[in-house]
């Protein structure tokens, strides 16, 4: 199988829904079980890709499979779920910055049939940009203090220089990465999204529904994410699929009428 890299940067909020409320959260983001990171599911990729090729019928059914159950067969695509590389949170300086653990890159690197040599990261220090950092040698995110205790190398810059480079947000990249240790990546991914308060309208009353306040979670704007695109026999069909969406705004998850799940996608 011939297989390349979808890289995601969420331009809005992003809701892919869990379906199960966590706690106070009555609508969380689905996230990997283990790392505790926002997802989005191989199943919500494609079937946004596969609507953007409604126009073309034959393309689509070649590329996705038949709609008609009668006529069942596998499509030429396959899509595995987006993961989450770089994530923003508040930063004392420079406003916010993009956060990533060693395990994270390292991911990252085994798809791009790279290797990385990081070192081991405590959980009091990080790897930082000068961007992001106060007196020499604290970074402050949200209200948790950490010690720069080392610099970006170059072979981490190398693996996303390739990557949205007419993006003017994205080109700060370089000023704003904190490499954190595995357990705070995993701690800021899972409590620092953004919770937005809704309500839900009755539509005889036009008032707001009893009981019908809830919380729901969102991805913020500016989170990274990356996902593997298989091509079964055909790698032209990862060109047709590239053709159609580098440069373009793609919208994933819920809440699309309110602005949510704009991103930049683009194919390597």
């Amino acid at each position: 199988m011939n297989t390349t890299i979808m890289h995601i940067l969420t331009r809005t909020p992003l809701h892919v829904g869990a379906g199960a409320s966590v706690g106070t959260i009555d609508m969380p983001v689905q996230r990997e079980r283990h790392s505790m990171t926002p997802i989005i599911p191989g199943s919500s990729i494609k079937g946004v890709m596969r609507d953007l090729f409604r126009d073309n019928k034959e393309q689509q059914k070649k590329l996705f499979g038949p709609e008609d159950p009668n006529e069942a067969h596998m499509g030429e695509l396959v899509f595995s779920e987006a993961k989450t590389l770089f994530f923003p949170v508040r930063s004392a300086k420079s406003s916010f910055a993009w956060i990533t653990s060693k395990m994270a890159l390292c991911g990252y690197a085994r798809e791009r049939h790279k290797n990385l040599d990081l070192p081991d990261i405590n959980d009091e220090g990080c790897i930082s940009a000068d961007g992001v950092v106060i007196n020499d040698d604290s970074v402050v995110l949200e209200e948790y203090r950490f010690k720069k205790t080392g610099v970006i190398k170059e072979d981490v810059m190398a693996l996303i220089k390739d990557i949205f480079q007419n993006d003017p947000v994205w080109k700060t990249l370089p000023s704003r990465m904190v490499i954190l240790s595995d357990g705070n990546f995993s701690y800021f991914c899972a409590n620092a999204c953004e919770v937005q308060e809704r309500i839900k309208i009755d539509d005889e009353t036009g008032t707001v529904t009893r009981g019908g306040l809830f919380n729901q979670e969102n991805v913020p704007a500016n989170t990274f994410m990356y996902g593997i695109i298989g091509a079964r026999t055909d790698i032209s069909a990862i060109d047709a699929l590239k053709n159609k969406i580098n440069g373009n705004v793609v919208q994933f998850g819920g809440d699309e009428t309110i602005g949510l799940g704009f991103c930049s996608v683009e194919i390597i």
